[in-house]
């Protein structure tokens, strides 16, 4: 089992630095193309729709196919998806239009990869060790991998525009290779038709109380973060005044905080409980939120509102990765792991059409204004919602099934 996990970790290095190295590349590329926010935003859109329109049958496939070859498949697309905007790239034909089909590729092969990698993990490690399983997890993906990417990416784009999109093809392919050697479950042929099966990974997410709870406030978190993260490009060349190397250097910022809260993650929710950890994780994030629209034009200072914003949000991603690892049934976890994801990331895209509508209409600063708005209430309803005795009924039920 122990060399299954490292195996999934270098998966995973591999992965992530190809899908940093285009998410960094995409909104520079662009710029390039466009400073209009309204259509800067519609990257996000069109990226972030795969979540919405496809994470509901990629949690049926992950059922009922391997999950390694599920894993394996994604990185393939990934790796597609990335040839073609190189080639593009380096042949001077880049357009909206090609930008935004590739945005769409890389986030159904993001759909496909994180739905089967989340649903491998309590096959590789102790139901003990969710916790910090996935916060290795998010620290190689959001983190280490995230700290190094995005500056090089931008000193790729200032040598040569299609270097870092050739790059992560690379990247991807040896993903793809490592994916192929982890062994896991054979799945139990299926004998129902796939929509009824869809419908019980929807079902089981809905019907359990502390589940559907978590959902509905990661909606608002991501509804809140896509329209931050659609205008991040503008707000740091157009307030900050960095160019893309500067864009970068605050990317890994947000990287940082991801690596420095993975230290204390488990000491974290082991000593609060996931109730606590939950509460005050969403509630400074609000906080942290609207000090981006209110802090000085000072890079430095921004970097530093960065790392506590993600440092905090780490906390809140285990504790709501590893509920739904904890409270669901090994055959039903792909399912409710895509169906999480459709529910709750499937606002995102309207987060960034918003952002985009917000900072044409109002400010860039007015965007993390109504993104700090959207955390706070989200902050309210896990005060009621996610309270320690919601815990604790979610673990009997779970323990009575077993």
């Amino acid at each position: 089992m122990a060399s299954r996990w490292v195996r999934l970790q270098a998966v995973a290095v591999s992965g992530s630095s190809a899908e940093g190295l285009l998410l960094a590349a995409l909104p520079l590329l662009a710029v390039s193309v466009t400073t209009d926010p309204r259509e800067v935003s519609l990257i996000n859109v069109v990226g972030e729709a795969p979540w919405l329109l496809l994470s509901l049958f990629a949690g049926v496939l992950i059922d009922r196919v391997r999950r390694t070859a599920v894993l394996a498949w994604s990185y393939a697309v990934l790796a597609g998806a990335a040839v073609v905007l190189a080639a593009v790239t380096s042949a001077g034909l880049l357009s909206l239009p090609v930008l935004l089909v590739v945005a769409f590729v890389i986030t159904s092969a993001r759909v496909l990869g994180d739905g089967a990698s989340g649903a491998l993990v309590p096959e590789l490690v102790e139901p003990g060790q969710l916790a910090h399983a996935n916060a290795r997890l998010t620290v190689i993906d959001q983190g280490v991998v995230r700290f190094v990417v995005p500056p090089l990416t931008g000193f790729l784009i200032a040598f040569a525009t299609g270097s870092p999109a050739w790059l992560a093809a690379g990247c991807a392919l040896a993903a793809l290779l490592l994916a192929r050697r982890i062994p896991s479950r054979s799945v139990v042929a299926a004998t129902t038709h796939p929509l009824r099966d869809l419908s019980g990974g929807l079902r089981h997410l809905v019907r359990t109380p502390l589940l559907r709870s978590i959902t509905i406030n990661v909606a608002l978190g991501s509804f809140a973060a896509s329209a931050g993260n659609a205008m991040f490009v503008l707000y740091a060349t157009q307030i900050l005044h960095v160019g893309p190397f500067g864009y970068g250097v605050l990317l890994a910022c947000l990287a940082v905080g991801w690596v420095a809260s993975s230290f204390v993650v488990q000491k974290v929710v082991d000593r609060l409980g996931y109730s606590w950890s939950m509460r005050f994780s969403q509630g400074f994030g609000a906080v942290v939120t609207l000090l981006i629209a209110v802090v000085p034009p000072w890079p430095p200072l921004v970097g530093l509102v960065l790392v506590s914003l993600t440092a905090t949000v780490l906390i809140w991603n285990v504790c709501s990765q590893s509920s739904r690892q904890r409270f669901t049934p090994a055959p039903l976890l792909g399912r409710v792991l895509t169906s999480h994801r459709a529910l709750a990331w499937g606002l995102t895209p309207l987060g960034a059409l918003a952002g985009g509508l917000v900072a044409a209409h109002w400010s860039l600063r007015g965007v993390w204004v109504m993104a700090a708005g959207v955390q706070a209430v989200s902050a309210v309803l896990v005060w009621f919602q996610l309270s320690p005795a919601a815990f604790r009924q979610a673990e009997e039920v779970a323990a009575a099934r077993s």
